[in-house]
């Protein structure tokens, strides 16, 4: 972590010395994240509920959701960019060099602009949680810390499978989006709205639930005790993305610069 740490403070660094680019980069992404929420906000004008969620049991869940995206696509941006790091031949410079791939990979892009995502659904959060009817307590606040720590987790484990995928193919598949910037989309609504199909799938196969709705649950007192702790199972994802990743290390074939 110390190596990654030194890669932090550089990106940082070089960053720091366009502020005026940095700031507005960051307004801009403040503003996309608000028009989705006005998107929710309109919806909830029309209908009071939706599948028995209310408007501020909604602003909740998808500020959690925004935040754990954001704090994955934050660290885990070298992933997004892992193509140009095969088809240029940086991957090879860094099989030489006597550090961990993915630290190195890690390190070669950290976005400080998602700062204005986070902000966004910190806000988004805050609200949330002042007008929520929930009751707090130590064992709901640490659930939210386990769903922000879980759902980044999960999230940047996906960012590692669209990496891995780049060992067999070259190029990025643009169809993992769907399960990434996707599931930021239609992770603002808790995932069983989009009906039990699609609760099994994101509960067994990419356990978006486990980090989103099966929590929210148990924080608005519809769940089981056990939900709290939902979010640590989740983390087991990583292990078959690692896996993956290992096989495509294993896989790679020099394409040159």
């Amino acid at each position: 972590m110390k190596l990654y740490g030194k890669y932090f403070m550089i990106h940082l660094k070089s960053i720091m010395e366009y502020k005026t680019s940095f700031l507005l980069t960051c307004i801009g992404q403040f503003l996309v994240s608000f028009n989705v929420f006005l998107g929710v906000y309109f919806m909830f004008q029309r209908f009071s509920t939706v599948e028995g969620f209310t408007y501020n049991e909604v602003l909740l869940c998808f500020g959690i959701t925004l935040m754990e995206f954001s704090l994955a696509e934050a660290v885990a941006r070298g992933f997004d960019v892992f193509s140009s790091i095969i088809s240029n031949g940086e991957f090879d410079r860094i099989m030489v060099r006597p550090r961990n791939e993915i630290i190195q990979v890690l390190g070669s892009r950290v976005e400080f602009s998602r700062i204005g995502r986070i902000l966004q659904a910190l806000v988004m959060f805050i609200y949330g949680f002042h007008v929520s009817d929930i009751t707090w307590n130590f064992r709901k606040v640490l659930t939210v810390l386990l769903m922000l720590a879980g759902g980044a987790v999960v999230f940047g484990s996906i960012f590692l499978i669209y990496a891995s995928i780049c060992f067999f193919t070259i190029e990025g598949l643009e169809f993992m989006n769907i399960f990434t910037d996707g599931a930021k989309e239609y992770g603002k609504y808790p995932v069983v709205i989009y009906g039990k199909r699609i609760l099994q799938l994101c509960t067994f196969v990419i356990p978006y639930a486990l980090v989103q709705y099966y929590p929210l649950l148990y924080l608005l007192d519809r769940g089981k005790p056990y939900y709290c702790l939902l979010p640590l199972a989740a983390c087991l994802f990583l292990i078959p993305c690692l896996l993956f990743w290992k096989l495509g290390v294993r896989h790679y074939k020099s394409c040159g610069s």
